[in-house]
């Protein structure tokens, strides 16, 4: 995918979650009205069945309050925040109406063998081991040719042509006249003149006759040496022809090679002796089995595949060079693993997400590793569990309204430097100076102070969650202790304390002496 339709992509999966933001937003709206319009003892207990957690300020969720009022940020009721609710962890909650209006299919997480086929497309060619070469190793002339165009098929012995070779004949001449020397060593000069024969090049059928008959040969016949079809003729009749030149070219046909392509993805699929099919088109319903010997290593820079090199056996001779066919591997044994239909992950190109139904209409969004995929189906390698329910349909809505409430990173095409994002963070933290309050409760991530009015925020006195500070808190403070501490507003909206110590009798008592008017 290119990069404009990728950010084309991203831009419509935004204004689409936008759109279902203000549809959730609308009906949650409503629901505050009619809460503004009672009064605050009927806020805090607006449904006896229900336990309220915390009030907050819907537009500073991270700001917790243990009792109803007025908002100290802008001019409205503050909202309760229900357990029932909470429990749901940030996530995204729909309501069903909505959600059959919206689409939203459900699947499940199940745990089954891929099963991965991998059918490509592949041509014929030469079995590059069933080649022979016939090689000229002295100077000579063509006289006679017996096969005269290329890809013409021969027989294992058939003559192909007589030459005429000057140092074969003085070859020949010398070997004859030691045939019938009788003296001591004439065995072992007749035995090098023959090897010399030989190693000229001389047939071993032509150096038989001269043993049969005692005649030198003014020509010499050349002949095939296996059977298979002569892929390159390169001398004619009457031509001359240099020592060491190729002469004729000869391919068997009792098997050939499948070069196949197969994309970088799916090379898993076909290890070396992987078994293999292969469908001709010119041979309707015929079937041929082969073995997978060798994967090229080599990438197609522009397909991004691999040539798989499929060895068959060619009975008849069917399969003919530059044939196309379809290949198919068969799979590998493979174990059980998780699947989920495909269309339930959301590629960013920087990470892999699935939306997770919970029970009750809630949705979380789940980042996930993501395996190969077959028929529809995708194996997850890590990232869910057997037996989840996962969003197939609709699902770009509620990540898109996930992201609006921070639950996930918002989908982007980009990220910045950490360096760039650690300064943006660093700017926007602003440290308050010190207030006095009590501490009324301690809990593992947030202490909750009832603290004194803070004038740089236009804060009155009231009772609050922090964040613990990052260096930790201080072992001798409990519940009831008079603190003073300073705090810093985090990028998520919320406060965490920068540093906080405790305040005994004596320090309180002479601060507010120097406080009392005089």
């Amino acid at each position: 995918m290119s990069s404009r339709r990728w950010i084309a992509a991203v831009i419509a999966a935004l204004i689409v979650g936008l759109a279902l933001g203000w549809i959730i937003s609308r009906e949650r709206s409503n629901d505050a009205s009619a809460q503004q319009g009672a009064s605050p003892s009927q806020q805090a207990s607006p449904n006896k069945d229900r336990k309220v957690l915390y009030w907050h300020d819907p537009m500073v969720p991270g700001q917790k309050f243990d009792k109803p009022g007025k908002s100290p940020f802008m001019d409205m009721d503050l909202v309760p925040v229900y357990a029932d609710v909470a429990q749901d962890g940030g996530g995204v909650r729909i309501k069903a109406n909505v959600a059959q209006n919206l689409g939203i299919r459900v699947g499940k997480v199940e745990k089954a063998a891929l099963g991965q086929r991998l059918i490509a497309a592949g041509n014929v060619t030469f079995d590059e081991r069933l080649l022979e070469l016939v090689q000229a190793r002295v100077n000579g002339y063509i006289t006679r040719l017996y096969v005269k165009a290329p890809l013409e098929h021969v027989r294992r012995g058939q003559p192909l042509a007589d030459i005429l070779a000057p140092e074969w004949q003085a070859a020949q001449q010398e070997y004859v006249a030691l045939l019938d020397a009788n003296a001591a060593s004439a065995p072992l000069i007749r035995e090098a003149a023959r090897q010399r024969l030989v190693v000229l090049g001389v047939p071993e059928a032509t150096i038989l006759a001269i043993d049969a008959d005692r005649k030198v040969r003014p020509t010499t016949t050349i002949f095939a040496p296996i059977d298979g079809v002569v892929s390159e003729l390169s001398v004619r009749e009457g031509s001359a022809f240099m020592a060491g030149a190729p002469l004729f070219r000869i391919n068997g046909l009792t098997s050939v090679w499948v070069h196949a392509q197969v994309p970088e993805a799916q090379v898993s699929v076909v290890p070396r002796g992987a078994k293999a099919t292969a469908h001709a088109i010119g041979w309707p319903g015929e079937t041929f089995d082969g073995r997978v010997i060798a994967l090229l290593p080599e990438v197609d820079p522009e397909t991004r595949t691999l040539t798989a090199r499929v060895a068959f056996d060619n009975p008849q001779d069917r399969l003919a060079p530059g044939m196309y066919v379809s290949v198919e591997f068969a799979a590998p044994k493979e174990e059980p693993r998780l699947l989920v239909p495909s269309e339930a992950v959301i590629r960013t190109g920087e990470r892999s997400v699935v939306v997770v139904a919970r029970e009750g209409g809630g949705f979380d969004v789940a980042n996930v590793t993501v395996g190969a995929e077959v028929e529809g189906k995708s194996a997850i390698l890590s990232g869910l569990e057997e037996g989840q329910s996962v969003v197939v349909s609709g699902q770009f809505l509620i990540d898109s309204e996930a992201s609006l409430k921070s639950t996930v990173t918002r989908l982007e095409t980009a990220v910045g430097p950490p360096a760039a994002q650690t300064l943006a963070v660093d700017v926007s933290r602003t440290t308050h100076p010190l207030t006095e309050g009590t501490i009324t409760a301690i809990k593992p991530d947030e202490i909750t102070i009832a603290h004194e009015a803070v004038p740089t925020l236009d804060w009155p006195p009231m009772t609050m969650g922090f964040k613990r500070p990052e260096q930790g808190v201080p072992d001798d403070l409990k519940v009831g202790d008079r603190v003073s501490f300073s705090f810093t507003k985090t990028a998520q909206g919320g406060f965490q304390i920068e540093s906080i110590t405790p305040l005994d009798e004596h320090d309180a008592s002479a601060r507010d002496n120097e406080e009392r008017p005089r």
